[in-house]
């Protein structure tokens, strides 16, 4: 039952998704200049809620938009409506719906689903994950040096030691290809199918990273925070890789220098 909830609330919102999809809607800021929210995710996250709240009333949610709507529940639904909403508001396919699920502090299942590129991910503890319902795996590359990595970077930009441009910079300037797409939910999910060898943002919120940092790990990747530590949604720092590169990768988040080859 709780799969198939899942399912149809991360339906429900797809659904908003294509219907505003390069068409016209309301757009507004939240912090940050181009932190944009638009009439397409008040919808989607709506739609979403009414079918969670239509098969568990007494659920905890926590979602973008509206924020906490807390209860005693040992389940947690953790909703994006549309992540990458400025990709969404440029006509640009790279966005999503994600809902992770969560119990007693544990995810246990996840799904983000794209449905402009028809890429519906999926993942429950224990049962691995899946790409329109065909099991996917993280790649086989041993080197940070070969993969291809991808990242994001705050609205409001972090300056501190090993930021986000330092280690982007140390990177690129080693010829590492690194992607900035502008949705963490599809960027994780592009690392638990093999496409991206490792991600890492310094600056995430719960609902960035709750269903894919589950896809990942069901996929056979590795997932922690900075410190390499047992990886939450509810802290802003996260790794995540095939499992191969996590410890180089560790390494140069936290002010080391590349191996190369």
């Amino acid at each position: 039952m709780l799969k198939t909830t899942l399912i149809n609330a991360v339906n429900a919102g797809a659904a908003q998704l294509v219907h505003f999809f390069n068409g016209e809607f309301k757009i507004s800021n939240k912090e940050g200049i181009n932190n944009l929210v638009t009439e397409a995710d008040h919808a989607a996250e709506k739609a979403i809620i009414e079918v969670i709240r239509k098969d568990y009333p007494d659920h905890f949610i926590l979602t973008e938009e509206s924020g906490v709507l807390a209860t005693g529940s040992e389940f947690k639904w953790i909703v994006d409506p549309i992540d990458g909403t400025v990709n969404f508001a440029n006509g640009i396919p790279i966005c999503c719906v994600s809902i992770g699920l969560e119990k007693q502090g544990k995810m246990i299942m996840g799904a983000v689903y794209n449905p402009i590129m028809n890429e519906f991910y999926f993942a429950q503890t224990g049962f691995g994950a899946s790409l329109n319902d065909k099991k996917i795996s993280v790649s086989k590359k041993t080197s940070l040096a070969t993969s291809c990595m991808v990242t994001g970077f705050p609205y409001t930009y972090l300056d501190s030691p090993n930021g986000p441009l330092q280690v982007f910079e140390k990177m690129i300037r080693q010829g590492i290809p690194v992607r900035r797409l502008g949705s963490a939910a599809i960027d994780l999910c592009w690392v638990a199918d093999g496409r991206f060898d490792g991600f890492y943002e310094h600056e995430l919120q719960p609902w960035d990273s709750a269903a894919g940092s589950l896809i990942v790990e069901e996929a056979g990747g590795k997932v922690t925070d900075f410190k390499g530590g047992t990886f939450s949604p509810h802290q802003p720092h996260i790794i995540a890789t095939n499992g191969k590169i996590h410890d180089e990768l560790l390494k140069v988040l936290n002010g080391g220098e590349l191996i190369t080859v």
